[in-house]
């Protein structure tokens, strides 16, 4: 909950953003990623910026993957 406060649902003991990130990055350059959705982010439970944050930093991560690939 305290990487994600701005979920509609929040869920002890998920992902810390840094292992979140190595897997999209793992997960983007290693298969044939075709679309990408990120999902339950509610800004007005978000009073820090730290779900958006991470959301931003997160389709950013896939890019550079799919760029990366793309060489």
């Amino acid at each position: 909950m305290e990487f994600a406060p701005g979920t509609g649902t929040p869920e002890p003991g998920g992902f810390a953003p840094i292992d979140l990130l190595r897997a999209i990055r793992r997960l983007t350059l290693e298969t044939n990623v075709v679309g990408m959705d990120v999902m339950e982010l509610a800004p007005a439970y978000d009073h820090a910026d730290v779900m958006i944050n991470n959301a931003h930093r997160l389709i950013w991560e896939a890019l550079a993957a799919l760029s990366f690939k793309k060489r």
